[in-house]
């Protein structure tokens, strides 16, 4: 299939996050989303009036959490969709945003995942139906068999498992993507960990399911996400913003092939799906995988990060642990995976993951990550997947075309009009800047209730 036409070009022109948090029950999700949208819409110095279609994105919640936490910036009347794509949530919502916008259907959209967890592993709620993932969880009994394990890590341990089989991958490549995204996050304020490991510590943590050690797992997490996509029309408007407007230069959201079914371990964990997208986001941006120099993929298990390098090409077949080796996955290498940390160290708020990631990388084309940069940066490579299943490849590009250039903090403190730089301080707003994004006309204090109190106090 070709890639589809778009009819007009989709920038991303705002976004902001919160802390990624251990999930305590301490923080709501009106909060978290009240946060990064506020957030965002500072970043791309609009008001919420702007607005014309808001997504919300997010896996544990009732129906319309969207619109409670949208409600909160302003009660404006535009249409709110509730998102629920698994883990590719987030990133699903920028896809959905990114069609209306290059079909016309708005010049404006915001984007706010969020996501309140249970501590522990992932749990199902509805017990009383088939599972979502009921199939793929009887092709891992069938092949592999079943353990006490958490399970998706099982899932995604059994790929690594058939990675070394097949390909001659060892226990310890796991375990040094694991430590690198570990150490990538002491650079990022927004990490809900920063600890860095020894290549020995991971792979003496407590083991989870061969080869997936304790630290080689993502944590669930609390945490928002959110940003302002805009049509070309919108941005001509306001030519002084037009240096730091990230554009979507291609994106696939695809789903799963009869592959995965294949009775390959790799190919149940979307694979295929994930072939596909790369392939369709690159044509359509006109980009090989060796175009990129910085890359956030999802590494929910570090046995899934090795097998996506594949997938997205990043490596010949077979060789992604070869260049794990080789310290090609970190700086100095061939491409840096996960600057943020990735899932692994940063944490992973369903709802907010994909959303996070696509900060991450305006922040480096913007040459705002400056504690963190990848040199001659010109485009950058996002990969979000959730089984049952979807995935979302997207390319980031530059307005200009250019590489991107290396600004210091105090000249994004003036840029953004904040003070600070948010790609290397996880700071806050004041009343008067949320007041000033707020709607102008169709704001309501009912709406709001404490959250904006609640979230200025952790400031």
């Amino acid at each position: 299939m070709a890639p589809a036409k778009q009819k007009q070009p989709v920038y991303v022109l705002g976004v902001g996050m919160t802390k990624f948090i251990k999930p305590r029950g301490k923080v709501d999700y009106t909060e978290l989303g009240f946060e990064a949208g506020i957030k965002a819409m500072l970043d791309a110095q609009i008001n919420y009036d702007d607005v014309e279609q808001g997504i919300a994105c997010y896996c544990y919640g009732d129906s319309t959490c969207g619109q409670r936490v949208f409600y909160q910036f302003g009660m404006t009347q535009i249409p709110i969709f509730n998102v629920n794509n698994n883990c590719s949530t987030g990133s699903t919502g920028l896809a959905i945003g990114r069609n209306a916008i290059a079909y016309g259907a708005a010049d404006c959209v915001l984007v706010v995942g969020f996501e309140k967890m249970m501590p522990g592993s992932l749990q199902t709620f509805f017990n009383d139906r088939e599972n979502p993932t009921g199939t793929s969880g009887l092709m891992m009994a069938a092949t592999r068999g079943v353990t006490n394990a958490p399970g998706a890590a099982q899932m995604f341990g059994n790929a690594g498992r058939e990675y070394m089989e097949k390909y001659g991958a060892k226990i310890e490549d796991f375990a040094e993507i694991a430590r690198i995204n570990h150490l990538h996050s002491g650079k990022n304020p927004y990490s809900q960990f920063q600890d860095v490991y020894t290549l020995e510590q991971v792979l003496k943590a407590p083991m989870i399911h061969e080869p997936l050690t304790k630290l080689q797992c993502c944590p669930t997490s609390d945490g928002g996400a959110a940003a302002v996509l805009v049509s070309q029309a919108f941005l001509d408007a306001r030519p002084h913003l037009k240096d730091q407007a990230i554009l979507i230069a291609g994106q696939c959201l695809a789903t799963d092939a009869p592959s995965l079914f294949s009775r390959s371990s790799i190919d149940l964990m979307g694979f295929d799906m994930t072939k596909f997208a790369a392939k369709t986001a690159m044509a359509e941006a006109g980009v090989t995988p060796d175009d990129f120099s910085v890359c956030e993929l999802h590494d929910c298990f570090s046995a899934n990060e090795m097998i996506t390098i594949d997938a997205l090409g990043l490596s010949a077949p077979g060789k992604a642990h070869e260049l794990v080796r080789s310290g090609g996955i970190t700086y100095g290498g061939k491409i840096v995976i996960n600057p943020s940390g990735g899932l692994i160290s940063k944490g992973h708020p369903l709802g907010a993951t994909g959303i996070a990631q696509c900060a991450e990388l305006v922040w480096h084309l913007r040459g705002w990550a400056n504690n963190r940069s990848v040199p001659n940066t010109k485009y950058a490579l996002q990969h979000n997947l959730g089984l049952g299943g979807a995935v979302v490849v997207t390319v980031y590009a530059r307005a200009d075309g250019k590489a991107a250039p290396q600004v210091d903090s105090a000249t994004v403190g003036k840029i953004n009009k904040l003070g600070y730089n948010p790609a290397v301080e996880a700071k806050g707003f004041t009343h008067e800047q949320a007041k000033a994004t707020r709607s102008k006309t169709q704001a309501s204090e009912w709406a709001l209730q404490d959250t904006e109190k609640k979230v200025e106090a952790r400031f």
